[in-house]
């Protein structure tokens, strides 16, 4: 992850930059699920994994339901998620 700032006399915006494509544990093909995100390498879509702990479900409850997808790569995602979100407030 790289997070750069660029700054003009009243702003200053931020730019995170998550892993490249090839590095990415969720990609997005418009020939898999019409394009939604899934985890690299499976037609799991990113967003079950938040639908699933949304739901009170536990992330290996998650795991045992889509045994395509790893903990490191479940794990991996969210790390992502989690700097999206607190990049976008300047954390």
């Amino acid at each position: 992850m790289l997070l750069t700032e660029k700054r003009d006399n009243c702003h200053t915006f931020r730019r995170l930059t998550l892993a490249s494509g090839a590095e990415s544990v969720i990609v997005q093909d418009p020939e898999i699920h019409s394009g939604e995100p899934v985890f690299r390498g499976t037609r799991v879509p990113f967003g079950s994994l938040f639908d699933y702990l949304e739901g009170g479900e536990t992330l290996d409850e998650f795991l045992e339901q889509f045994p395509g997808v790893s903990r490191q790569q479940a794990i991996a995602a969210l790390e992502e998620a989690k700097a999206l979100v607190l990049a976008r407030f300047g954390k």
